[in-house]
């Protein structure tokens, strides 16, 4: 579904920030993007709905080449929404209802269509009252689920969604983890940009490691934690469940014969096996 050939950018002479990324991500597929910071992540999620351009490399977005003409961008974008990592550099308007009905208005809907989308993508992220309000009034969380919201409104194909849990409370991260599971399950594909190692084998399908603008790794969570050295690069841990197991069979002869569990569940099947 979504396609990058040979991405390469730089910010100056002095500083290239992609050195020719290359990926897939299927249609469907929940796809975590894995790297310290300063990898590129977030330059790399910029040109997937023509925020930036590449200096050279190509976007497909269902086989069709992203071109950077203004029809064009509003065609993709209703395609592919970004939220940032910083919701303040997203909501800009004196209202919450004003900063989700944006991106829909700029569709030339009716009225009555847009009230639609900004009550649904509002109830959808547990939102709905705060139509009013005005964004620097709420909390950090708050202003990310308003964000999303915006992102929704436009009933997106795709989801980009750059360190999502950044500045959330741990039942924050459980609301967003919950949401994005329900996006996916009803056809959206998600791309989400993270730190949080533990949270990846719960909802990633596939992930890519991304280290000084160059693509290091890919596969599957199980694949991807499997490979120290790819990790150490990376300058990423393994999920902490991985590791308590690690430290069992170093510590107390437990031979895993390499298949460490990743999340509780599967730490459950294999003390069962034990």
């Amino acid at each position: 579904m979504l396609e990058v050939k040979n991405l390469k950018y730089s910010y100056n002479t002095d500083y290239q920030a992609l050195k020719g990324v290359s990926l897939k991500v299927e249609r469907g597929q929940m796809v975590s993007l894995l790297g310290k910071n300063g990898a590129g992540k977030s330059t790399l999620f910029l040109h997937l709905n023509g925020i930036y351009q590449p200096d050279e490399g190509q976007v497909f977005i269902d086989g069709e080449e992203l071109k950077y003409d203004k029809k064009s961008l509003l065609k993709f974008r209703q395609k592919v929404g970004i939220v940032f990592q910083n919701p303040d550099d997203q909501i800009f308007a004196p209202t919450v209802e004003e900063d989700v009905a944006f991106g829909p208005l700029n569709l030339g809907l009716s009225m009555e269509e847009v009230q639609d989308r900004v009550e649904d993508a509002l109830a959808r992220v547990g939102m709905s009252g705060f139509e009013k309000t005005a964004p620097h009034h709420l909390s950090g969380g708050q202003k990310k689920r308003v964000a999303i919201a915006g992102i929704l409104a436009m009933k997106p194909e795709i989801m980009v969604l750059d360190e999502p849990t950044a500045g959330l409370d741990p039942q924050g991260v459980v609301n967003l983890s919950k949401l994005l599971d329900e996006l996916n399950e009803e056809g959206i594909t998600i791309i989400i940009s993270t730190h949080e190692v533990d949270l990846v084998p719960n909802y990633a399908d596939k992930v890519f490691v991304l280290v000084d603008g160059k693509l290091i790794g890919e596969g599957t969570p199980k694949e991807i934690f499997a490979q120290p050295e790819i990790l150490e690069r990376a300058n990423l841990k393994v999920p902490i469940v991985t590791e308590l197991f690690q430290q069992l069979e170093a510590e107390q002869g437990f031979d895993m014969h390499g298949d460490y569990p990743l999340t509780i569940d599967e730490a459950k099947d294999k003390f069962l096996e034990l």
